[in-house]
């Protein structure tokens, strides 16, 4: 991948937890920071970013790159009202695109690969089909949204144990033994008695210790940066050691914390207005989360966040108690 292109894909282990409204509107704040920005509509068979970009559905887009013509991906580029910010759109009126063939992917990630800009953000469809989590790992840290409830939460972490699964499947795909546990390991419940990534990598150093070493530098390598959407108060984040204690023990990764986002009512009223949130609300605490997490990514993408879970637990009560502060002065 070139040096100054930047791809991030943006996921969630279930629907309704706001990743298109986040993908489309940190495009826009990455682009608001001066830095040239494609977002992409993978949500294929259910793809809606150009909602949340203030956009029509009339242009062609990957639907047509897979089915028609032979294209480069870039000729499907939309210019946007906002400078420096592109859009590919995703399936338009197609049929059936959700079931893309292998061929089909395997030339979709090549294209994406080529895309002239400094970050590509994907929005990628919800759950955990092999295509979406193919997806998110075409580089090694991709964003993965929840909200702070419960059972989103879980999502999350089954989404990101079906990305190492496959990662690791795919990597060590000629041991039928390995196939066979990592088979039983897709279907295990995240809570509860259970094998771990770490115990069935020690299983595997056992006999095959090249296949233990590769399921290692997997692990290492995939380091998802969490975002937490439709959040009300700080306490919201009080999960988050729970979260870090999960994904260490069960699966043997680390994340990053990258940021929380405050609920806005104004949600509904921007899609029918055709104006995206962050434009049309500029002031609100939705806005200025998206613009600090869009700071974030410029500064530190490229590199672990040390503490993450104490720094944005204490970024987000101080924005808070300026934000109430401010109220009720007001």
């Amino acid at each position: 991948m070139d040096a100054e292109r930047t791809i991030i894909p943006v996921a969630g282990g279930k629907g309704g937890v706001g990743k298109t409204l986040l993908t489309a509107n940190l495009a826009i704040a990455l682009a608001e920071q001066g830095h040239e920005t494609i977002a992409v509509d993978l949500d294929l068979g259910s793809s809606n970013l150009h909602s949340f970009l203030g956009l029509r559905n009339e242009f062609p887009g990957v639907g047509d790159y897979l089915r028609g013509r032979p294209s480069p991906l870039q000729d499907f580029l939309v210019a946007t009202e906002i400078p420096r910010l592109k859009f590919v759109p995703g399936d338009g009126r197609m049929p059936f695109m959700a079931n893309i063939t292998h061929h089909q992917k395997r030339r979709l990630i090549r294209d994406l690969n080529m895309l002239s800009a400094r970050y590509v953000l994907l929005d990628l469809g919800a759950g955990s089909s092999f295509n979406v989590l193919d997806f998110f790992r075409i580089v090694g840290s991709g964003i993965v949204v929840t909200t702070p409830e419960y059972p989103s939460i879980m999502s999350m972490l089954v989404f990101l144990k079906n990305v190492l699964l496959r990662a690791i499947e795919t990597s060590v795909s000629k041991d039928p033994g390995i196939m066979g546990v990592i088979q039983e390991m897709y279907f295990q419940p995240m809570l509860g008695s259970q094998k771990t990534v770490p115990s069935f990598r020690k299983q595997v150093e056992l006999s095959d210790r090249n296949a233990a070493s590769k399921i290692e530098r997997i692990c290492q390598e995939l380091r998802p940066r969490i975002i937490y959407n439709m959040g009300d108060n700080p306490s919201d984040l009080e999960i988050l050691p729970s979260i870090d204690n999960s994904l260490k023990d069960m699966l043997g990764l680390e994340c990053d914390h990258l940021g929380f986002v405050f609920s806005n009512t104004y949600v509904r009223e921007s899609i029918k207005k055709n104006r995206p949130l962050i434009l049309g609300d500029p002031e609100s605490p939705f806005a200025n989360s998206l613009r600090q997490i869009a700071s974030r990514i410029i500064r530190l993408w490229d590199q672990p966040i040390p503490n993450s879970a104490e720094l944005l637990t204490h970024h987000t009560k101080n924005f808070y108690e300026n934000l109430t502060g401010s109220s009720n002065r007001e």
